[in-house]
């Protein structure tokens, strides 16, 4: 379980408490924000909220998988964001993609490492292994763009 416990550390990184790629996280990064912040459109781009759900909505759907459930995520909805329309709607979804980010980094610590190299639902979906490290580079990809949209509304509030 060597692996498995390595990928869930640097998922743990990602997304709770690791500051060595990033100097940040994205637990890090979504503390202190108020929902206008979170909804604030900077010109086309997504806004955190809706990166937050993007994140979320794909740790959710692989933990379904992880807990024996079956993958019924698709890419289409991954931007279905909600309305968020009060500061509890906002630290709603926050303490879900929290909650998730724990589940999952707890799920692929339980996994053997064996089944990294095992396919992921079906042989399209590559394997183990592949999906997860996909997540930990999309979490990371995304953290980028929250961490620049911060920046960003910070100078525009300011």
């Amino acid at each position: 379980m060597e692996r498995t416990k390595a990928l869930s550390n640097r998922a743990r990184e990602v997304l709770l408490d690791g500051r060595w790629v990033t100097n940040t996280n994205c637990k890090a990064q979504l503390e202190n924000l108020n929902w206008e912040q979170a909804t604030q459109k900077v010109g086309n781009l997504n806004t955190i909220a809706a990166l937050t759900f993007h994140i979320n909505y794909y740790l959710a759907g692989l933990i379904v998988v992880f807990q024996g459930g079956t993958l019924e995520i698709r890419d289409k909805y991954s931007f279905d964001l909600p309305p968020i329309t009060s500061q509890a709607d906002w630290e709603k979804l926050v303490k879900e993609f929290l909650e998730n980010s724990e589940t999952f980094v707890q799920e692929v610590a339980k996994l053997s490492d064996g089944i990294l190299d095992q396919p992921f639902v079906e042989e399209k979906y590559g394997t183990y292994l592949r999906n997860i490290e996909g997540i930990i580079e999309h979490s990371y990809y995304h953290l980028g763009q929250i961490s620049m949209l911060k920046k960003m509304i910070a100078v525009t509030d300011g």
